[in-house]
């Protein structure tokens, strides 16, 4: 599966995905208003920026207020969840949820990136006991 997100600023977007993630970039699909980002258990996270993105699918993203999120969100399980929480917040995430224990049997969060683009990380409960 492939999710992309259409982005402001695209330079700041991949930064911020980079830093929070660690995910390496698809080098065969690398353009200057469209990166995609590979997580380790499949699938891809494409950043294109917004104009280019408007111009692909023929229709203008909508517009976000300063404090709205985007309406639908990126479900991140992750190994370690404090280490991801550490990352999102230095790179700037901003907290919308916090970290808690889940009645699906997760410990998640969720944060907003740079531009409104909602991410869930979370770990299996089990997993954060052990670690």
């Amino acid at each position: 599966m492939q999710v992309i997100f259409a982005v402001t600023d695209f330079a700041r977007s991949v930064e911020f995905y980079e830093q929070a993630f660690g995910w390496p970039r698809n080098r065969r699909i690398d353009y200057r208003n469209y990166v995609e980002l590979l997580p380790p258990d499949g699938g891809s996270l494409g950043l294109f920026q917004r104009e280019a993105y408007a111009g692909m699918v023929g229709a203008e993203p909508a517009e976000l207020d300063e404090g709205r999120v985007a309406p639908a969100y990126l479900y991140v399980r992750v190994d370690n969840l404090d280490a991801t929480l550490a990352r999102l917040e230095a790179a700037g995430a901003r907290s919308l949820n916090p970290p808690a224990d889940r009645s699906w049997g997760e410990r998640a969060a969720w944060f907003a990136d740079p531009d409104g683009n909602v991410v869930a990380v979370a770990q299996r409960v089990a997993e954060t006991a052990a670690a």
